[in-house]
């Protein structure tokens, strides 16, 4: 449903004006932000094992590095630097953050807690059962053992 939601909004927002007012540059520096912010969710995504805040966090550092850089080049090539790219760059990282907290699925460790509750206590009666059956077992080894009088 999320899917058809973002789908159809982007089909609006795509088909209106609203695009003719942009200047082509900005347009390009959207999706400059949003490929780098894609590459910096995945990483930070990899690196804190699907933590969520990490992964939108990721997605707007990414892009803001990716910016940074771009608008450093243009100042270094003689052309003026321009706040606006950096923003329109870290927008489209925020926008593919919020788009993969919003289709993403819950598997997160926000998400992952109550299952690994659940794994961590088989964990421990499988622990507790072993210990049971090692106890049998020196029982059974010490009434072998015993002496006969």
């Amino acid at each position: 449903m999320r899917i058809m939601v973002l789908f159809f909004l982007f089909l609006a927002l795509s088909a209106s004006k609203l695009q003719a007012q942009i200047e082509e540059d900005k347009i390009a520096h959207f999706g400059l932000g949003i490929f780098t912010g894609a590459a910096g969710a995945f990483v930070a995504s990899e690196i804190t094992d699907r933590n969520r805040f990490w992964t939108v966090t990721g997605s707007i550092a990414g892009s803001l590095m990716a910016g940074l850089a771009k608008e450093a080049l243009d100042r270094r090539n003689g052309f003026a630097w321009d706040n606006a790219d950096v923003g329109a760059t870290v927008l489209g990282g925020v926008t593919v953050g919020i788009t993969i907290e919003l289709v993403a699925k819950k598997e997160g460790k926000r998400y992952r807690r109550k299952n690994r509750n659940m794994s961590s206590n088989q964990d421990n009666t499988a622990a507790a059962e072993f210990l049971l059956l090692d106890a049998e077992n020196n029982l059974d080894r010490s009434v072998i053992s015993l002496p006969d009088e």
